[in-house]
């Protein structure tokens, strides 16, 4: 496994499926579900290259385990426009408060899902790597 590949989220393909499905001015329904459908994406390569998560140890509990899978946000969504140039720097700022706006007003979670989804967020520890 290359290194730092453990840690890698925004594989190639997974940039160039950003690049393919964005589309100008969309709903927030449509980009969460652009969210999801590139976090089924991430999580089939790190399954397919056989990536396993680094072995870490909670700062609180001392939990020895697999680190937390990584998990993308629609805010990372949002912020890799910029990264990768799909989008200019003012569009994405102006998207991000619309997002955070949007988000506050509806009582939604990192990836976009209501307080009744009963959608479950990764769990998380203070980590350290082992």
């Amino acid at each position: 496994m290359p290194r730092g590949e453990r840690s890698q989220t925004w594989f190639p393909e997974l940039v160039a499926e950003l690049r393919q499905s964005w589309r100008r001015d969309p709903t927030w329904e449509a980009v969460v579900n652009l969210r999801d459908q590139l976090q089924r994406r991430l999580e089939h390569i790190l399954s397919s290259r056989g990536i396993r998560p680094a072995t870490v140890r909670c700062l609180h509990c001392g939990h020895v385990g697999p680190e937390t899978p990584p998990a993308i946000s629609v805010r990372a969504v949002l912020l890799a426009l910029r990264r990768f140039a799909i989008e200019p720097e003012d569009r994405v700022r102006q998207l991000d408060k619309e997002w955070s706006r949007h988000r506050a007003l509806l009582q939604l979670d990192l990836y976009g899902r209501g307080p009744d989804s009963g959608a479950t967020a990764p769990h998380s520890h203070s980590e350290e790597r082992v």
